[in-house]
Parts: structure tokens; sequence; C-alpha cells
């Protein structure tokens, strides 16, 4: 009788193993799938780079809408979750404490982390520990219309750019647009001001004396822009030329050289009141590992050889080239094909003061509750001190209930 349980046993835990894909077949090929939500061009260069370890090991790319919300239902099932996912580094702190991932400093050494830009590494550190492989980050970036805007006329501080809108505004024509009621694009001003939504420990600061200064000074911009500040119409404007100058991210670029906009990308502005740059919010995207498959032991060490193969420049150019983005390597910098690239160029300058997205679970309320913070501001017309204290106090409630 013992015997028979044994044997049943074994044959349960061998089915397990099989439903999470924890076994070689028969030829010793181990098949891993990642997630991803990025554009095809994005997946293939990475499909490329990976298929180069066939046929011993075959990397599946699956793309996932909805990525974020599904590895929260099933990150922690066997039959259920992937392998890896591909993703920006802001969710590690959320799916560390729910115990999904796990860090890539169990994969690759330390002295290989070295080779990557440090705000990349910062980006994706939580709780002291790694959990992302980064291989492109982008930033915001200042971008112009040459036939409008000269590259005399780029300003070089907040009080320029504000008088070049009040002359460059009117009839349907703007002189800068932006999405001022997203929280990520106004970031940059916030950090220009000093100020942060939210501390490294998770402490809401939405009321400080510097955020409220940082929204006083934005209303000024906000009311010669247009009323909607969506990003098709964001967009649509710079497109057609009604306006002079935006700060966009690098998805923009394909559409507006289609349009055959003469585009200029400058450095940010300084903030005249200030002395500091805006400081747009860095996004790195990377490869993050589940806990369950990490806890598989032919998995592992195939996970293992899939992270060390991606740190390489090659991967980290194509990456780039196809997402309009920077390579997070250090490395890559120094090759032609990136160091005469200016838009990359611009964009490891602006990272130099840029702010990583914060990665610690309370920034998920933060998101919201400041996005809701700009829409009482810039279209219920609250008073700022007052918007500010509101959502301060709705940010405090919500992130005391989340814990």
């Amino acid at each position: 009788m013992k015997l028979l349980f044994v044997c049943l046993f074994a044959a349960l835990m061998l089915t397990v193993l099989a439903s999470c894909g924890g076994q070689a077949d028969e030829d010793g090929v181990i098949t891993l799938v990642i997630w991803h939500d990025k554009e095809a061009e994005v997946a293939a260069a990475l499909q490329t780079k990976l298929d180069e370890l066939a046929p011993d090991i075959i990397v599946v790319l699956e793309r996932k809408s909805g990525l974020t919300e599904t590895l929260k239902l099933v990150g922690n099932s066997p039959g259920a979750a992937p392998d890896m996912f591909f993703f920006a580094h802001d969710k590690v702190g959320v799916y560390s404490e729910m115990r999904i991932i796990v860090p890539i400093s169990d994969f690759v050494d330390a002295a290989l982390l070295d080779l990557f830009l440090p705000k990349t590494i910062e980006a994706a550190t939580y709780n002291g520990r790694v959990y992302q492989l980064p291989l492109y980050f982008e930033t915001l970036l200042f971008m112009y219309n040459r036939a409008i805007m000269p590259d005399d006329d780029v300003p070089t501080n907040t009080l320029d750019l504000f008088r070049f809108m009040q002359r460059h505004t009117g009839g349907g024509h703007f002189g800068f647009v932006e999405q001022f009621n997203n929280a990520y694009f106004v970031g940059g001003w916030m950090h220009g001001f000093g100020a942060e939504m939210i501390s490294a420990d998770g402490v809401p600061m939405l009321d400080t004396p510097e955020m409220i200064a940082a929204l006083h000074y934005y209303g000024r911009l906000m009311r010669l822009m247009p009323n909607e500040a969506e990003f098709a119409t964001i967009n649509t404007l710079f497109r057609e030329g009604r306006a002079a100058a935006t700060i966009g991210g690098p998805w923009l670029i394909p559409s507006i050289r289609e349009a055959g906009i003469d585009l200029g990308i400058a450095p940010m502005p300084i903030v005249s009141e200030t002395g500091l740059p805006l400081a747009p919010f860095m996004g790195v995207q990377g490869l993050h590992v589940l806990r369950v498959a990490a806890e598989n032991p032919v998995r592992n060490e195939a996970i293992r050889t899939v992270l060390n193969h991606l740190i390489s420049t090659d991967i980290g150019v194509a990456l780039a080239q196809a997402s309009g983005s920077a390579p997070a390597l250090a490395a890559s910098f120094d090759l032609p094909v990136i160091y005469n690239d200016p838009m990359v160029m611009m964009m490891l300058e602006t990272a130099q003061t840029a702010t990583p997205m914060p990665n610690i679970p309370e920034m998920d309320i933060m998101w919201t509750v400041a996005a809701g913070m700009l829409v009482d501001i810039n279209f219920r017309g609250h008073e700022v001190e007052v918007a500010a204290a509101n959502a301060q106090r709705r940010a405090e409630d919500l992130i005391a209930l989340m814990r």
C-alpha cells in the first residue's frame, strides 16, 4: 500500500511539473514563455536575439493585453503564469510584495549588472535587490517644429517658453502643448520645483510648498494650451503644424516624421524660479522572472542562460532602434550607430536629471490621485491649495487601506 502511495505521489508531481513546463522534452529542449505588451517591431528584435539560443532553449514571446492585472491574478499559478515578462520597472514593488517575482541578481552576477547605466539599475531596485534586467529606457523629450520655432528661438528656460507661448498662441495655434492632466507629463514640472509625488518610503507629498508652487506656475502655461489635453489632440496639433513645441515620448516620433515635420529635439528648459531643469519621469523596460519558474531547477538554469545572453550591445541597440528609446547597457553609447543618433543622445542627456518612476506599491495609488488633482485644478476650477489638500488626504487614506 505504501509503495502504491509513493508511486501515485510521484506521478502526481510529474504531472504538476509538466503543467508548468518544468521538464525538457525528449530531445532535451526547454521552452520558455515571455509575456509582453510591446510593439511588433520591439518584439521582433527581441525574438531574433532569443532565437540564437535554439535549439536547446526555445523562447516564445506572447503579447498579452492587460498584462499587469493578469499577472496579479495568475502570477503565482504554475499552470497559468509565464516564465518571464517584459515590462517597465515601475511594478516591481507590487509584484515583489505579492511574491510573484524574484530578483534578477539571483541569475546575473553583480559585476555584470555594473555594466548598465546606474539609473537603470536604480530604477529596477526595490528593497535593495534588483528585480529587472534593463534593456532600454525612455524619457520625455522637448520636441519642436523648426518651421515655427527656429533653433535660435528654442527656449532655454521656462520664462522664455512662457513668452514664446504668449506670442504664438491664438487662432487655433499654440506655442506649446502637453498632456496637462496626466501626472506622468506634469511630473517633470513638479520635479523642476523640487517637488515629489511620494517619498521613497511611501508617504504622499501632494500638498508640500514645492508642489503648490509647481502647480501654480504650471497653471499659467496651461491657460495658453488647448482645452483638450488628451494624447490624440496633442499629437494631432503638433503633426498638423498647429503647435510649435511639445514634450512627448519617443512613441510620437514615427507619426511626426511621417507628417513631414522638420523635428528638432532640445534639452529640457530650466525652471526660471528654481534653476532646476524640468526633470521628467524615466521608464526602464526589461525582463522580470516569475517565482514559479525560478523555483523549478530545469527552468531556472534556462532562465539564467537567457538573461545572460541578453547582456549584449547588439540587442540593446536593436531594441532601442525598434522602440525609439535608448539602450540600458553603457557600452552601447560607444557605438557610432548610437552616439550619432541625436534623439538617443538627447534622451541620455535628459536621463541625467530624470526621475525613475517610483517602483513602490503605493505609487499605483498616486498616479490615480494625482491625475484627479490635476483635473480638479484644470477643469473644475478648484483652488490649487484646496485640490492639493484634498488629494493628499485621499492618497493617505487609500494607502492606509492598501497596507
